[in-house]
């Protein structure tokens, strides 16, 4: 599990001052990039060190309650699925300790190859281990 924290910004909201729905699916994206972050990992060195990339193939989200300019938003991701060639990370919002939204991405492990084209490759126990 992992945890970070997002001050709203105005630009992140609508007229009414409350986020607009996209910056959701941006947060999550930066959620999981500090996660790598954290444990001395990037998508250049994913690269680097497995020959490999985590694109997105599906996400999702569910809005149950409002995040508004000045909210401190706290995001908790998990990998709460783990596939031969793909990963689920759920994601829980909070203001406070009010639920605002909750979604996921699911993630393909893809190596690449010389000439630059992606192939599904299986997640390596390595990476799982430090995800988990």
């Amino acid at each position: 599990m992992f945890e970070t924290a997002f001050t709203i910004e105005w630009g992140d909201c609508d007229e009414a001052g409350i986020v607009f729905y996209p910056n959701y699916f941006y947060w999550f994206d930066c959620t999981y990039q500090r996660w790598l972050r954290k444990h001395g990992l990037s998508q250049r060195e994913l690269k680097r060190r497995f020959n490999s990339v985590t694109p997105l193939v599906n996400v999702g989200a569910k809005f149950v309650g409002p995040a508004r300019y000045d909210d401190e938003l706290v995001i908790r991701a998990e990998v709460t699925e783990w596939q031969e060639r793909r990963f689920r990370i759920d994601y829980k919002l909070s203001v406070g300790n009010v639920q605002v939204a909750s979604g996921f991405e699911q993630r393909a492990w893809a190596s690449v190859t010389d000439t630059g084209t992606l192939r599904g490759a299986s997640v390596p126990q390595e990476f799982k281990d430090l995800l988990r």
